[in-house]
C-alpha cells in the first residue's frame, strides 16, 4: 500500500500529545478542550474546571458516563459470555480433544487471553481511545505507515466484531431448537427455524441499543449477576441429581478423546477453539472509553477482572458437567444439543433439563445486546475516522441520544445477512466462530506486535504522568511475546477443518472469509482509503480527556498529602508546646 497521496485539511494539534510517539506531529483533536494553563514549557495542566467542561459536552451528546465498576464488568462479561458460549459449543470441543481439551485447553487459553487482555489494558491505560486496537496501531506504528497498518487493523476488528455478533444468534437458535427437540423425540430442526429463531434474537438486541441505551448499565450489571447464579444452579442441580454416578477423576482429568483423524497434538489445538471462543472480545469495553468514567483506571480493571471470572466460572462449571456426562458420544450427536443433552444426562427429567437451559439462553439475549453494542462502537469510531465506504453516513450518532443508530444497525444487517449462509451450509456456524476468534485476536496483537518492535518507551509520553497500570520491563514484554506466540499458533490450527477428511459441508470456509476482509481492505485503501484516511480524528480529544482526568488526580493527590503533612506539622508544634 502506497502513503497518502492527497490529505484533509489540517487540524489544531494538541499541546499533550505524545512527543515520544510519532503521533505528536499526527494526532489531532475534532474538539478542542478549554481550560487549563500550559507553561513556559508548551506543557498542558487541566483542573476540575476543564473536566467538568468536557464531561458537559459529552452529556449534552447523551454520552452519560454513568457506568459503575459491576455494570463495566457485567459488560465486558457478558460479551466474553465465557461459560454459556463455551458449554453451548461442547460439540467442538469433545471431538477434538475431549475431557483434557476442555479442562486443561481451557488452562492454555486463559494464560493466553490473559497475557493478550494485560498488554491491551496497558496501552489503553494511557491511550484510551474509541477505536481500541486500530487507534492503538496508528499511535504505535511508525509515521510512514500509520495509515495503512491503522486501516487494516480496522477493518480486521469491524469484520470480527459482526461476525462475533453473528455467532449469538446461532448459539441462541440452537439452544432454543434443543430444548423442543429434548421434549420432541422425532423433531429435527429446519434452516429457516433457525433464521427465524436468529433474526429474533437480534431483533431484540437491536431494539435495546437503539431505544434502551441509558438501561445499558442496569442490563449488564443484571447479566453478569444472572450468569453467575445460572451457573451456580446448573452446577449444583446437576452435581445432586446425579449423586453418586459421576465419572471417574481419570476420566475427567485424564482422557483424550480424538475423533478428527489428525494426531493428537494437533486435535488439541483444535479444542482450544471452545475455550478461545469463549474468552474473545476482551477489547469491548475500550470501544466504549466515551461513555464510561475515568476508562484510563476503569477499563483495564474491568478488562482483567472479565477475564479471570470468565475463565474461572468456566473451568467450575464444565469440570461438574464432565463428572455427571456419562455418555460423551451422545452428548456429540444428540439433536438436542451438547449441553442439554449433558444436563439431562444428570437429571434424567425433561422438564428439569429444559428448565435450567433457560439459564444460558437468556445469557445469549444480554450477550447478544452487549456484543451489538461494542460492535456497533467499533463501526461508528471507524466511519467517524472516514474508514469505511459511506463513512459519512455511518459515522454520525444520534443528536438526542449519542446513540449511533446508523452503525448499530449496519451491524444488525450485515449479521442477518450471515443469517442466511444457514440455508447453504451446515458447516456455517463453525466457520463464522472461527473467523470471529482468528479477526479479533490478529486485530489484537497488531498493536501488541509494534509496542514489542518499537520499544516500551511508547508507553511514556512526555506529557503524561507515569502510568499506574504497567506490567513493568520484565512482565510486559513477556506477556506482549506470550500474547502474540499464542494467536500466532492459534490462527493457523483455528483455519483448519474440523477433520482430516472434511466433505465440502464439513470444511472450514474462515480463511476464505479472512480473504475476502483482506481483499475489501485492499480494494477500499486503494480507492477510498489512501486519499482520505490519515488515522483516527477524535484521539486528539480523548487523550486530553483522560490526561486531564490523569494529571488532575494527581494533582489532587499531591495538595492531598501536602495538607495531611502540614496537620502533621501542626499536631506536632502543639504537642511541643504543651510539653514547654
Amino acid at each position: 500500500m502506497a502513503t497518502p497521496t492527497t490529505a484533509p485539511a489540517p487540524q489544531r494539534h494538541l499541546a499533550s500529545t505524545p512527543t515520544s510517539v510519532h503521533s505528536a506531529s499526527s494526532i489531532q483533536a475534532s474538539t478542542p478542550m478549554k481550560g487549563g494553563s500550559t507553561t513556559t514549557d508548551g506543557e498542558k495542566h487541566y483542573t476540575h474546571e476543564t473536566i467538568n467542561q468536557v464531561t458537559k459536552h459529552e452529556q449534552n451528546h447523551g454520552q452519560l458516563k454513568n457506568f459503575s465498576m459491576l455494570s463495566l464488568i457485567g459488560l465486558a462479561y457478558c460479551v466474553l459470555n465465557s461459560w454459556t458460549a463455551m458449554a453451548s459449543s461442547l460439540s467442538i470441543v469433545l471431538p477434538s480433544g475431549g475431557p483434557v481439551a476442555m479442562l486443561w485447553g481451557l488452562c492454555v487459553s486463559f494464560v493466553g487471553n490473559l497475557a493478550t487482555a494485560a498488554s491491551l489494558a496497558e496501552i489503553v491505560h494511557v491511550f484510551p481511545t474509541s477505536g481500541g486496537p486500530y487507534h492503538m496501531s496508528h499511535i504505535l506504528a511508525p509515521l510512514s505507515w500509520a495509515p495503512q497498518i491503522s486501516w487494516v487493523t480496522g477493518w480486521l476488528a469491524c469484520a470480527g466484531w459482526v461476525t462475533l455478533t453473528a455467532t449469538t444468534g446461532s448459539l441462541a437458535a440452537a439452544l432454543l431448537l434443543g430444548m423442543y427437540g429434548l421434549s420432541h423425540d422425532e423433531f429435527e430442526s429446519q434452516p429457516y427455524q433457525t433464521f427465524v429463531i436468529y433474526t429474533g434474537f437480534i431483533v431484540i438486541a437491536t431494539f435495546i441499543n437503539i431505544y434502551g441505551s441509558r438501561l445499558l448499565p442496569l442490563i449488564n450489571s443484571a447479566a453478569i449477576i444472572w450468569s453467575l447464579a445460572g451457573a451456580t444452579v446448573i452446577l449444583i442441580v446437576c452435581l445432586a441429581t446425579s449423586a453418586p454416578n459421576y465419572q471417574s477423576a481419570s476420566y475427567v482429568f485424564g482422557t483424550l478423546i480424538n475423533e478428527t483423524g489428525f494426531p493428537n497434538g494437533i486435535a488439541f489445538i483444535l479444542g482450544l477453539l471452545q475455550s478461545s471462543f469463549g474468552l474473545i472480545g476482551i477489547d469491548a469495553l475500550s470501544h466504549m472509553v466515551e461513555e464510561i468514567p475515568e476508562p484510563h483506571k476503569n477499563v483495564p480493571r474491568a478488562m482483567i477482572a472479565a477475564v479471570c471470572i470468565g475463565a474461572g466460572s468456566s473451568w467450575v462449571l464444565l469440570l461438574a458437567l464432565l463428572f455427571v456426562m456419562r455418555d460423551p458420544a451422545t452428548a456429540i450427536t444428540s439433536t438436542a444439543g451438547s449441553l442439554l443433552a449433558t444436563i439431562y444426562q444428570a437429571t434424567g427429567n425433561v422438564a428439569g433439563s429444559i428448565c435450567l437451559q433457560v439459564f444460558p439462553l437468556v445469557s445469549m439475549e444480554f450477550a447478544a445486546q452487549g456484543i451489538l453494542c461494542a460492535a456497533s462502537r467499533q463501526v461508528f469510531a471507524f466511519a467517524r475516522d472516514e474508514g469505511l465506504p459511506f463513512s459519512g453516513f455511518f459515522g454520525k450518532a444520534d443528536p438526542k441520544t449519542g446513540v449511533p443508530v446508523r452503525a448499530v444497525l449496519f451491524v444488525a444487517v450485515w449479521v442477518e445477512i450471515f443469517a442466511l449462509i444457514y440455508f447453504g451450509s451446515s458447516a456455517a456456524f463453525n466457520a463464522i466462530l472461527s473467523v470471529s476468534v482468528v479477526l479479533l485476536n490478529i486485530s489484537y496483537i497488531i498493536p501488541i506486535i509494534l509496542l514489542l518492535a518499537r520499544g516500551r518507551h511508547l508507553l511514556r509520553p512526555e506529557s503524561f504522568p507515569s502510568p499506574t497500570w504497567t506490567l513493568g520491563p520484565i512482565l510486559g514484554p513477556v506477556a506482549n511475546v506470550v500474547a502474540v506466540s499464542f494467536t500466532a499458533m492459534t490462527t493457523v490450527f483455528f483455519l483448519f477443518p474440523p477433520s482430516a477428511k472434511p466433505t465440502g459441508s464439513s470444511m472450514n470456509y474462515a480463511v476464505a472469509v479472512m480473504g475476502i476482509v483482506f481483499i475489501l481492505s485492499v480494494i477500499t485503501w486503494l480507492f477510498q482509503g489512501r486519499k482520505t484516511f490519515t488515522g483516527p480524528r477524535d484521539l486528539g480529544g480523548l487523550l486530553e480527556l483522560a490526561r486531564a482526568e490523569v494529571n488532575d488526580e494527581r494533582v489532587l493527590s499531591r495538595q492531598g498529602t501536602r495538607r495531611r503533612e502540614s496537620r502533621s506539622r501542626e499536631r506536632a508544634h502543639g504537642e511541643e508546646k504543651t510539653v514547654a
